[in-house]
């Protein structure tokens, strides 16, 4: 479906982001993954998704914090492999505590990262995606992109600031054959989230059976994590000429948290 097109994937060392890469690699799209990590298992993994579904994959070490890195990670990408037609916007961390303790330079970090590094990523591929007249836009938001959560103040903003990033782009580019949409998942068992059990448990006073019991998975109708392959298989449909139509959309993979 994507041979001889290219897609970046920020964020893309581990978890979601590494899932995306992978699933659109197997549908024949050469690769650029990004993220931080120990340089050894990315390379494993770089290298991994060249023998695995016979594409070629580059790393760059961009900081999602630093716009003129993310500017230059979109201009490699396009010189790599002649065009950036999929762009991932999927980069970001996660800090628990209440606002009064919240921490200025975190608030600052998240924002950047989870924000402002895909406004950065989208202004920099469009030129491209509309001289071709193709392009796949796809921001990583959360449940937290439509409903709030207490002690995330960051996350949830930033999720939030991200669809409506999301539907105005799609509204700018709707015209020359490029879609924009956000998917939302509800939790999804990765190191973000095991990450942030801890800081959970101290915030709510809670173990971290609870955590997960009473807190994470009591929003989901379904009672179990998301799959990164559960979104990186959403992913590959907007990239699909099936969903051409589908643009500027809050698309849920939430077990139902958001229905409620």
């Amino acid at each position: 479906m994507l041979k001889g097109k290219s897609a970046l994937v920020t964020g893309s060392t581990s978890g979601i982001g590494l899932a995306i890469a992978r699933a659109l690699a197997a549908e024949g799209a050469n690769v650029t993954i990004n993220g931080f990590g120990d340089k050894a298992a990315i390379e494993n993994e770089r290298a991994g998704i060249e023998k695995q579904f016979d594409v070629k994959a580059v790393y760059s070490p961009a900081d999602m914090c630093k716009p003129a890195e993310i500017a230059a990670m979109i201009r490699s990408a396009e010189e790599a492999f002649g065009s950036l037609d999929v762009l991932v916007n999927n980069a970001g961390i996660q800090y628990v505590a209440p606002i009064e303790e919240f921490p200025i330079e975190k608030w600052d970090e998240m924002i950047a990262i989870g924000l402002s590094a895909a406004f950065h990523a989208i202004r920099a591929a469009v030129p491209g995606m509309k001289a071709r007249k193709w392009g796949r836009i796809i921001n990583t938001g959360s449940g937290h992109s439509l409903v709030a959560s207490p002690f995330k103040v960051a996350y949830v903003s930033a999720k939030h600031g991200l669809a409506g990033l999301t539907k105005t782009v799609a509204l700018e580019v709707a015209t020359f054959g490029i879609t924009a949409n956000c998917i939302c998942p509800g939790y999804v068992w990765t190191p973000l989230v095991e990450k942030q059990i801890p800081d959970t448990m101290k915030a709510r006073g809670l173990t971290a059976e609870q955590v997960k019991r009473d807190v994470i998975l009591a929003a989901q109708a379904t009672r179990r994590f998301i799959t990164v392959d559960e979104v990186a298989a959403l992913a590959v449909y907007l990239c699909s000429d099936a969903a051409k139509s589908i643009t500027g959309a809050d698309l849920s993979i939430d077990g139902g948290w958001t229905a409620a």
